[in-house]
């Protein structure tokens, strides 16, 4: 699928320079206290989910611009998202979560609730719950994740638009 230059592709499994693209944007993108520093380390976290499905967005070079998987953990459908900032407010974000939507009757995922957070090159992580919300994701915000290097909220997306508490 061809979106304005970049192509949305979906696999099962990545080759290496795929990880490595992603392991860069992860790094790039996500606050730094949740940094990946190593192949073994993005392997290792991808090695704890089950049933995983990747939609990449790769551009003319066929760099990795944007990721989204999603997984089975204790039992739910979750998912993780990261698009490259030069690429962001594009609908790129929305597309990936359309086609995810299409494939599931529901996804789960952890977001930061403030912009606090700090990214490599400096910046402050802004929180993309605004986004979510937009696109039809229920913020349960008195379901958290507090980890010591990290805090967040969960949100949900059912195709039925029903959430359960």
């Amino acid at each position: 699928m061809n979106f304005k230059g970049m192509e949305f592709t979906e696999t099962k499994i990545l080759n290496k320079r795929q990880k490595r693209d992603i392991i860069f944007l992860w790094n790039q993108e996500y606050p730094k206290k949740l940094q990946l520093p190593t192949l073994i380390d993005f392997e290792s976290y991808l090695q704890g989910l089950g049933d995983k499905n990747h939609i990449i967005l790769t551009d003319e070079t066929n760099t990795v611009r944007g990721w989204l998987m999603y997984f089975i953990r204790d039992g739910e459908r979750w998912f993780a998202m990261l698009i490259h900032a030069s690429q962001q407010g594009k609908g790129l974000g929305s597309k990936f979560l359309n086609l995810a939507k299409r494939r599931n009757k529901e996804l789960n995922g952890w977001v930061i609730d403030n912009d606090k957070e700090t990214k490599e090159n400096g910046h402050n992580y802004k929180s993309p719950i605004g986004f979510y919300q937009k696109n039809g994701f229920e913020i349960l915000d008195e379901i958290k994740l507090e980890k010591k290097e990290i805090k967040g909220i969960k949100v949900r997306w059912k195709k039925d638009g029903t959430i359960e508490r």
